[in-house]
C-alpha cells in the first residue's frame, strides 16, 4: 500500500506526517532520518489499529514518496 506523507523542514530538523493515517507523525534531524522514522510510525500505527479492531495481522509492503 502507498501512503501520502508531508515533509516540513524547520530550524530543528524535519517533521513528517502521514496524511492518510490520522495522528501518524514523526521527525528526524535530516530528511532521510525523517523518512525512515515515518515508515516505522506507519507500521506501528497499523499494528495498533489492527489490535484495536481485532485484526490478526497487518503488513506494510511499500512506501512511495
Amino acid at each position: 500500500m502507498k501512503y501520502r506523507i508531508r515533509l516540513i523542514e524547520t530550524d530543528e530538523g524535519w517533521s513528517v506526517s502521514c496524511l492518510d493515517l490520522p495522528g501518524c507523525h514523526s521527525q528526524g534531524s535530516n530528511r532521510e532520518e525523517a523518512l525512515d522514522a515515518i515508515k516505522d510510525a506507519i507500521q506501528l500505527w497499523l499494528e495498533v489499529e489492527a489490535e484495536e479492531s481485532g485484526i490478526k495481522s497487518a503488513e506494510t509492503l511499500e512506501l512511495a514518496v
